[in-house]
């Protein structure tokens, strides 16, 4: 519940930031580069005069819309590829599997700052390039859990009385896989947060002046010794994000599981 509380507040601040923004987070003042923390700055000033708290709230939305959209990706590309494998079987899941265990030979976050390097850098090819990498980890969760489902009773009683395989897939099996994908489905996205700012970070997604926690902390590493509220703020942003993603993942578990009480 602590989880799904802090991940609420985030949604809350991305969706209304241009109202709970104090200033215009790419507007300059070169009056007040890096000041500290004040009444008037809660945060402080970056480099070049912007407010912290604006840009780490207008951040929010970079942040949750790559990982709301990258997750969604691998979903949509996943779970149809799973599905097919593990319901047809044979070659074509042998075949699958195994270019599945290539894409997963390669780390996670190498293989997405490739594409995102390859696609060029921008918040929607880091989204795509996030949501691509991510694809094989749901093939692999989709295919074991239809190879599980799919000699269950009902199954075979739906297949006996003449259902086509297609219906039997798409109504018999998918609703019942479909907790541990929502529950993987939320640790994806705090990964998603991960990969996003580091991709900001290296400069390969959302592009200056836009507002994203990763490329924030690309410029405040210059800085860290003379104005620390510069990295301190968007890393602290990043850590309570993922990990009130992570908690809300766990307990979603703990919930959909039938085996659990």
């Amino acid at each position: 519940m602590l989880g799904l509380a802090v991940v609420l507040f985030f949604v809350i601040l991305a969706v209304f930031s241009a109202w709970i923004a104090p200033q215009d987070p790419i507007a300059t003042n070169w009056g007040a580069i890096r000041k500290a923390p004040s009444a008037e700055h809660w945060m402080g000033t970056d480099e070049i005069g912007r407010d912290v708290l604006s840009r780490v709230v207008w951040g929010t939305r970079a942040s949750l819309l790559a990982g709301l959209a990258s997750v969604s990706i691998a979903l949509l590309l996943g779970v149809p590829i799973g599905l097919t494998a593990g319901f047809l079987g044979g070659f074509v899941d042998g075949l699958i599997s195994r270019i599945t265990d290539a894409f997963l030979a390669c780390p996670f976050l190498i293989l997405a700052i490739a594409l995102a390097a390859f696609l060029g850098p921008s918040l929607t090819n880091a989204m795509i390039a996030i949501g691509v990498s991510a694809t094989p980890i749901f093939v692999r969760l989709t295919r074991a859990q239809v190879i599980n489902i799919k000699v269950e009773d009902y199954v075979e009683a739906a297949r006996a009385v003449g259902n086509p395989p297609l219906r039997i897939a798409l109504r018999h099996i998918l609703p019942n896989i479909l907790a541990p994908l929502i529950v993987q489905a939320t640790l994806a996205i705090a990964a998603a947060v991960i990969a996003e700012a580091s991709l900001s970070f290296l400069g390969l997604g959302q592009q200056p002046p836009a507002p994203s926690w990763g490329s924030m902390l690309n410029v405040a590493k210059n800085y860290v010794d003379n104005a620390p509220w510069m990295a301190i703020w968007p890393g602290v942003s990043i850590f309570l994000l993922v990990l009130s993603f992570n908690l809300l993942g766990d307990g979603l578990r703990d919930a959909l599981d039938p085996r659990q009480g």
